[in-house]
């Protein structure tokens, strides 16, 4: 079944060649997002991207199309022509730190600057290639830990009531140094990680995952730092009390790179 806007989601975004290279299957899942995991168009997106690390909560407000942020280094020409201009969503970034203000986070950064890092542009366009959605970015501050960015999601979980789709972009395995790449199997540490964390969460062992450091198996190896990760917790905390989880997409490249991602729904 369809979700609707009452949800919200984890996607791992893997590679930068997910923008251009077909045979990464979660390129075909994210182009068919529309039609078969979301059939609800969106007022405006929150993406919380691995990409953009601050010290403190941040958005950007941008008023106008988006700049494209190429974050990235010795890829292929053509990635580095790709533009995705989503309008600004200045409002929603209103809306975002005022969240986070009543919800305890004190200082909350607003950039009036900054467009759309990788972690953002890269599924969107895939997603939504008309770029005609109001685009607002969310920061993840490497140096706190998961149980605070479950609560910066849940501080915004009431703005999926105003028809706002909140997306944690990251991946659920993400070791830079292991990669190979072609590879057609992967490897047993990044594999026990990976089933222990879709174990977790359909379980609804959501405390658990808050510390996956202590809980799960090879976990520095699987994230040796942890901005690839906290936007699943943003993305679990924001889906509300009582949250379930659902496996949406499943699939590997480059022997330690998973695509796994979640969609997360209040129960009633």
């Amino acid at each position: 079944m369809a979700a609707s806007l009452s949800d919200t989601f984890f996607i791992s975004h893997g590679s930068p060649m997910l923008s251009v290279d077909d045979a990464i299957p979660a390129r075909h899942f994210l182009k068919s997002f529309g039609r078969t995991s979301l059939t609800d168009k969106p007022c405006s997106i929150l993406m919380v991207s691995a990409h953009w690390e601050t010290a403190q909560p941040a958005v950007n407000a941008i008023a106008g199309p988006s700049d494209t942020i190429y974050d990235f280094y010795n890829f292929p020409k053509p990635l580095y022509q790709l533009k995705y201009p989503a309008p600004g969503a200045t409002e929603l970034a209103n809306k975002v730190k005022k969240l986070l203000e009543a919800g305890g986070f004190e200082h909350v950064v607003e950039d009036k600057n900054r467009g759309l890092d990788h972690g953002a542009w890269v599924p969107l366009m895939l997603m939504y290639p008309d770029a005609d959605i109001p685009v607002c970015q969310l920061s993840v501050q490497t140096n706190m830990d998961a149980t605070h960015h479950f609560n910066l999601g849940r501080a915004l979980a009431p703005l999926k009531k105003e028809g706002v789709l909140i997306v944690g972009s990251g991946s659920a395995t993400h070791n830079l140094r292991t990669l190979i790449d072609p590879s057609d199997s992967v490897a047993s540490w990044a594999t026990e990680f990976d089933n222990w964390l879709r174990e977790s969460l359909l379980a609804g062992r959501y405390e658990d995952v808050n510390q996956y450091l202590e809980k799960a198996p090879f976990a520095k190896q699987a994230h040796p730092r942890p901005e690839h990760l906290y936007p699943l917790h943003v993305a679990l905390g924001a889906a509300g009390v009582n949250a379930k989880a659902e496996l949406i997409h499943d699939s590997w490249t480059s022997y330690t790179l998973s695509y796994a991602s979640y969609k997360f729904s209040e129960s009633t």
